[in-house]
Parts: structure tokens; sequence; C-alpha cells
């Protein structure tokens, strides 16, 4: 398959024109390549994902966040090197598909809102007209079908993310029926998620002082695992629209870790 259509149809999935101003979407790395039978589909262009990528024989690579939002010089031995020498030396291109698939609320980053059956579905922040019911922009709330408490949400959420690094912050309500949510790192939507009758926002990336002064129940699951479902879901999306194509999945581990601290 051509590599320029394989970049149109991630072009659907995650349109440049929604992308935000400081952004860095689309093609990171070109290739002489022009034909591709294998994409690899990560959420970040680290020298551990791309290695993997190669190894399973992608000749295309698509990636969640940018290999850097403002390139530099590679004078440095350093991960953007390693990647940089990793792609050129094998002639495969990467492709990044950061805010432009962030804000397709009709596209994989509202997986969430799917799993949970969410209803009567709001956007926080609008950025432009849709391509569905939803206008593009970031995050997302909507209603349960039965409210419940957080012990059972956590349950919910564990049935497809890891929660092992979760925090929560500020007041929970016993019955919580509105649910806000916003992949990566999203707490700059608190207000908003406010303002949409959230009962609980779920996000990553949540400073100190935003969490001491929240209002509102914070559900930090860290900035790794709703962007690593949703490109895990974006590599299924792609499959299906390119079924002359293979796609694979590369996946990750969030760079913090639980300690487990041991009684001497």
């Amino acid at each position: 398959m051509h590599i320029a259509e394989i970049i149109t149809i991630i072009e659907q999935m995650a349109p440049l024109q929604g992308a935000a101003s400081w952004d860095a979407s689309g093609l990171q790395v070109a290739a002489h390549r022009t034909d591709a039978t294998r994409l690899a589909v990560c959420l970040d262009p680290s020298p551990a994902s791309i290695t993997a990528a190669l190894e399973l024989g992608a000749q295309c690579i698509l990636s969640h966040h940018p290999l850097a939002l403002k390139p530099s010089l590679p004078n440095r031995i350093d991960h953007y090197h390693e990647v940089l020498r990793l792609l050129l030396t094998s002639d495969v291109p990467l492709y990044a598909a950061h805010t432009s698939l962030d804000v397709n609320s009709d596209g994989p980053a509202s997986w969430l809102a799917r799993e949970l059956h969410l209803d009567n579905l709001a956007v926080l922040e609008p950025t432009g007209p849709g391509t569905g019911e939803l206008p593009h922009g970031f995050g997302l709330a909507g209603d349960l079908a039965e409210p419940v408490d957080l012990p059972q949400l956590a349950g919910m959420l564990a049935a497809h993310i890891d929660l092992s690094t979760a925090t929560v912050s500020g007041p929970c309500p016993e019955n919580i029926r509105r649910v806000a949510y916003c992949t990566g790192s999203g707490s700059s939507l608190l207000e908003e998620a406010r303002a949409a009758g959230a009962d609980i926002f779920i996000t990553g990336d949540v400073k100190y002082h935003t969490a001491l002064d929240t209002q509102l129940c914070l559900f930090d699951v860290g900035h790794h695992s709703l962007e690593e479902e949703m490109m895990r879901r974006a590599a299924i999306h792609l499959q299906h629209a390119c079924p002359m194509l293979e796609v694979v999945f590369v996946p990750s581990a969030s760079p913090f870790q639980p300690v487990h601290p041991r009684v001497l």
C-alpha cells in the first residue's frame, strides 16, 4: 500500500486541520520508501517502541506523541538522536497523530465514553465542527446509565486500563452519575468539567496545587493509561480501514511504577 494512502487514511481518523496551533502532528520523519505492507502503532516514539516496531517488520510507524514539539539539531546522543538513527537507517517513516486525534470526538479518543455507555455527551472544550453529532474538541462528559460509587467506577476502569499508580483528590460524591474525562494531561479543563455538570473528572498529570484546591473529584489515572488504550483502538480502527495492510500495536508501560516498601 502506498505510504501516501496510509497517511490519507490516518488523517481521515485524525484530521490535521484539527491539531492545536502549538502541536507538531503530521509527518515526523520522511523515508525514501513509497510502499508499506505493515504499519506499527504506538503511543510514544521512544527508542524502545521504535525498536520493537522495527523488529516486528514495520515499514511505517504511527505514534500519538510527536518526536519533538520543536525539532532540534541531533547534536547530542540522546533518545531523539537514537530514534532518528533507527528510522533513517531503516528507511521507515514516522507519523504522529497527537492533538489531531485527541480532538476527534467521534474517533478513538471517545473510547471510554463508549465503554462506559455514557449518554448526553458534551465536549469540554470545543475547537471546531466535527464529522458527527459532536464538535471537535478536547475532553468529553456524559451520564452513566446508573449512579455508582468510586470503587465501582474504579472497577469499571480497571477492566480496560492500569490503575496501579492512580490517585484521587477533592471531594468525591457517594453517587457518581455524570463523568468527565480527558486523555493525557487534562487538568487544565477542570473548570470546563465542572461547568459540564460532572461529578468526577478522570484525567492525568494532575499537579499538587490543582489537587489541593479542587472542588471537583479528580481521578488521576496517569498520562499513559487512557492514551495507551486509545492508540490500541486506533490500531484496530486502521486495520478495519486498511484491510490490505497489516496493522500491529506496539504496547508500552508507564514510566511511573508503584513502589512496594518492604519493612525491615
